[in-house]
């Protein structure tokens, strides 16, 4: 079963956006999450995963926070993308090699995985090595 563009974007955008759904859905008034945290995994998190599932473990790493206010561009085809490059900190040892990444919610460890998606091209993470995703990373419903 599919869904609209239109709602599609709607969804995207009160969740990547902070923007409300008219009729449906208003953002938080009461404490409402400011970011949307990505991590970098080094395999598929899987729909029962958390944002700790296969994350990477490279020296250094830690999840990037993005914020929800300006920090996301949702596009008319049911698709949201960083408004910019989201740099994690470079690597000082470790290695792997980071295949998918996912957006949650902030609190750290298990925290539930909002989407996940493939990263391409993979990234080998290790020593000097500063993980990026670009504004061309999409996540994707349909």
């Amino acid at each position: 079963m599919s869904i609209s563009d239109t709602t599609e974007n709607a969804i995207l955008n009160l969740v990547y956006s902070a923007t409300t759904w008219a009729n449906y859905a208003i953002n938080a008034s009461a404490s409402p999450e400011t970011n949307i945290v990505v991590a970098l995994h080094t395999a598929d998190p899987t729909d029962s995963g958390t944002q700790s599932s296969s994350e990477t473990t490279y020296t250094s790493y830690a999840r990037a926070n993005v914020a929800r206010s300006t920090g996301w561009t949702t596009s008319s085809a049911g698709s949201v993308s960083p408004a910019a490059n989201i740099d994690f900190t470079a690597g000082t040892g470790g290695s792997g090699t980071i295949n998918f990444f996912s957006t949650g919610k902030s609190g750290g460890g298990t925290s539930p995985i909002l989407w996940s998606g493939g990263v391409s091209p993979t990234i080998a993470a290790g020593n000097g090595v500063t993980p990026r995703l670009t504004t061309a990373t999409t996540i994707t419903l349909d």
